[in-house]
């Protein structure tokens, strides 16, 4: 029971400012760590070959062997070796099993059915099979890239409505790249396939990401509202201030997202052997975790770097620097040390 209430005065202390994480000042610090982890993760593809692309995008056959009791992958791979020169044997659920190959012909397929038949001991009609061209798997990348460009595109449009400002949408869609790249990378550096499930989990993670950025902006938005009246913070601190205020929020969101994708993940999946589920879970669980971060660690810092060098921006930073020195010097001259030196100068 301790540990909520410190849990609360901790949150109460990043939102009254007696508590505070220097997001934005070091800035430069966070953009060169996403510059090196985009590179990283554009170099893991590239040195693996491209993606693990499943077969709804490289086409081929597939067998989907249903209510065997063997659960183990390597009959499926010895029933497809003698005729398939690749082949990919997945435990989907329990009591099924999927063999993906590349395009086999009508003598091939009716082959491979007799042999995964004999080698699961079951009938050949709890047996099917299905055959999906190159032509259509090009279509699924070529609506997959489209999507993702035009949801891109209309977010950044929107951001730049809602917000009346395009620095807000331009360091929004920066950090939303950062976590598109990172995501594929790792995803990537995972082996797992790339399914129309991985990209539905893919574009479900951009969504979060926005959502969770437009949360810190609007509180970024409320902190700097009435910026030229205000001698209290400078605009750096004000943003700085408005990261630490909903960071709880931000933490606490993502946790909350992340533990019903972790168990979907881990349990399901690895330990139930849901194969169908990795690739969905995967996508979710990463770009969930590197969602938030990039909110926190690039949007904001983005934001408030884009801005620092508007001259109402410099202005109001003079004055609150003048106010903090006139307040020191008032400070000084009334502490003891400094009405000793006042009198022995008159």
């Amino acid at each position: 029971m301790s540990k909520l209430p410190k849990f609360a005065t901790f949150g109460n202390e990043l939102y009254t400012g007696r508590r505070s994480y220097p997001f934005v000042p070091k800035a430069k610090l966070w953009f060169i760590i996403a510059a090196v982890a985009v590179a990283i993760s554009i170099l893991i593809p590239v040195a693996k070959g491209g993606f693990n692309l499943g077969i709804d995008f490289r086409g081929g056959s597939e067998f989907t062997i249903s209510g065997t009791e063997n659960s183990e992958v390597s009959p499926g791979e010895e029933a497809v070796g003698d005729v398939a020169s690749e082949s990919r044997v997945t435990n989907i659920a329990p009591g099924t099993i999927r063999v993906q190959t590349e395009q086999l012909s009508d003598d091939q397929t009716l082959e491979v059915k007799a042999n995964l038949a004999e080698a699961y001991g079951v009938n050949e009609d709890q047996i099917t099979s299905t055959y999906i061209g190159p032509t259509w798997g090009q279509d699924v990348s070529r609506q997959a890239l489209i999507g993702l460009v035009v949801f891109v595109a209309l977010a950044a449009v929107l951001m730049a409505l809602y917000f009346r400002t395009w620095k807000m949408s331009v360091a929004a869609i920066t950090a939303l790249l950062v976590v598109m790249v990172t995501t594929a990378g790792l995803y990537s550096l995972s082996g797992f396939e790339v399914t129309p499930s991985a990209i539905i989990g893919f574009l479900t993670v951009l969504s979060y990401s926005l959502y969770d950025t437009v949360v810190v902006f609007d509180k970024v938005r409320e902190n700097t509202k009435n910026l030229d009246k205000s001698t209290k913070r400078t605009f750096m601190e004000q943003v700085n201030l408005a990261v630490n205020q909903t960071l709880v929020r931000s933490i606490n969101t993502s946790v909350v997202a992340v533990l019903p994708v972790a168990s979907v993940l881990f349990i399901g999946a690895f330990l139930l052997g849901a194969g169908t589920l990795k690739d969905l879970s995967l996508a979710l669980f990463i770009g969930i975790i590197l969602g938030t971060v990039a909110t926190v660690f690039i949007a904001a810092p983005l934001y408030a770097v884009l801005r620092r060098n508007e001259p109402d921006i410099v202005k109001q930073a003079k004055r609150v620097k003048d106010r903090r020195a006139q307040e020191a010097k008032e400070a000084a001259a009334a502490s003891p040390a400094g009405a000793t030196a006042v009198s022995s100068g008159s």
